[in-house]
């Protein structure tokens, strides 16, 4: 019965991804569309796999966790309805709503997992609580995301279809995590829902109701299921809106906007001591050293003090940016990573010899490069766990790889591989 269920809801979703004009205003074909849609169930139903079977040697019990406790929740609707109804709206802590950055005894902490179980939870009204079912759900949901961004990124880059289809939707840590039952799927629909409102709204210089709408749903979403995020991504939705205003400084305007954020982040706590940022980095970077795991690797420590921030930027960037290296794999899933990162670093390297410009819109770019990378910062700092790394910075690959995939002189490089078959043939017909 469940395989049966499985086939119609996976042939009326590959259906439906047709029909919604979201998708299809993409300018994807139908077939396109199916096709990208089954990559991500495919992507899924591998990540469950990979959690049920080898959950302890790649650390990945979440999912699984995730789903035992949404069929709990789902059996609390019918024998205490009211419950169900209400529970994510209670503190069970004294206090624990005004805890925001913290991880004990904070209605905050507990907000991201709550929310995410309850979604599931309505699965399994229509999955009958089938893990690989809602699958399938989640996958057609999530999918919101990667069409958003590769709307505003085709329309961004002109004539540069191909590379930002292949960068938006065939990074494979990016495919992986977020086509996976957990939450950097819905994190990245948040983060994708609000660049698509602003760029297009920027663009046609209309913010309508929807659009309002579709912003709001994408900071809610971000606010409950990773909530530092929201602190880094307002700074970036304020500067690009103001560099929307005066295109001539926008630049300028990121570059001041994000020194005045530094400078925040650091005093904010005299003003308030509960904005004590720089000691909740620091909390939450120890609450990971504490963890034990197999791929926690150790790091200095960071201070809650600029001169302790600054002293840990080099490792941060190199713990967010470009581990795991070779020497870290210890199963697939790490050498899936660590290969994807040296992939990523080549591109970097053809992006800065053989550029091409073309962007429509070098605050979209900006926006892009601020954003990601003080998310990146941001898990450098905090999280010494090369999984939870490789998942946490899942979510903004794409900003980074579909400005570089698209700002390469693909065909100069082309040319270039070709004259030198060309002339390994020529030596090799002499010799």
């Amino acid at each position: 019965m469940e395989y049966l269920l499985f086939v119609v809801y996976l042939v009326l979703f590959a259906w439906v991804v047709t029909k919604v004009k979201f998708f299809t205003r993409s300018g994807l074909s139908q077939s396109q569309l199916v096709i990208l849609f089954l990559l991500k169930v495919m992507a899924g139903i591998f990540y469950g796999w990979i959690g049920l079977y080898y959950g302890g040697l790649a650390q990945m019990w979440d999912t699984w966790s995730f789903h035992t406790s949404s069929i709990q929740e789902y059996n609390l609707l019918f024998h205490n309805p009211h419950e169900y109804f209400t529970n994510l709206f209670k503190d069970p802590y004294e206090g624990g709503v005004s805890k925001f950055f913290e991880t004990t005894d904070s209605y905050w902490s507990d907000l991201k997992g709550n929310v995410f179980i309850k979604i599931l939870s309505v699965f399994n009204i229509f999955s009958l609580g089938n893990y690989f079912i809602n699958v399938v759900f989640y996958s057609f949901i999530t999918l919101i995301g990667p069409i958003a961004i590769y709307r505003v990124m085709k329309d961004a880059f002109p004539g540069k279809k191909i590379a930002v289809l292949f960068a938006t939707f065939l990074v494979p840590s990016f495919l992986y995590w977020t086509s996976g039952i957990h939450k950097e799927g819905l994190i990245f629909a948040g983060i994708s829902m609000i660049i698509y409102c602003i760029y297009f709204g920027g663009k046609e210089k209309k913010f309508g109701f929807k659009r309002i709408v579709c912003l709001l749903t994408g900071l809610l979403l971000i606010l409950t299921l990773r909530n530092f995020i929201i602190v880094l991504i307002i700074p970036a939705i304020v500067a690009w809106l103001l560099s929307n205003r005066r295109p001539k400084y926008s630049l300028a305007i990121f570059s001041s906007l994000y020194l005045l954020f530094v400078i925040l982040f650091f005093s904010a706590r005299y003003i308030n001591p509960r904005f004590d940022f720089p000691q909740a980095v620091v909390n939450k970077q120890q609450e990971f050293i504490n963890l034990a795991g197999g791929s926690s690797i150790p790091i200095r420590q960071l201070k809650p003090d600029a001169i302790s921030f600054l002293i840990n930027t080099p490792q941060a960037i190199t713990l967010s940016a470009i581990r795991p290296y070779p020497s870290d794999v210890k199963h697939i899933l790490s050498l899936a990573a660590a290969i994807e990162v040296i992939a990523l670093l080549l591109m970097f390297a053809l992006f800065l010899i053989w550029p091409k410009s073309g962007v429509r819109s070098k605050n979209l770019v900006y926006f892009c490069t601020f954003f990601s990378m003080s998310v990146l910062l941001a898990i450098g700092f905090s999280v010494n766990n090369l999984g939870a790394i490789v998942r946490y910075r899942s979510i903004i690959l794409p900003l980074l790889v579909i400005p570089m995939a698209a700002g390469i002189d693909w065909r100069r490089f082309g040319n270039l591989f070709i004259n030198n078959i060309k002339n390994k043939n020529n030596i090799i017909k002499i010799i």
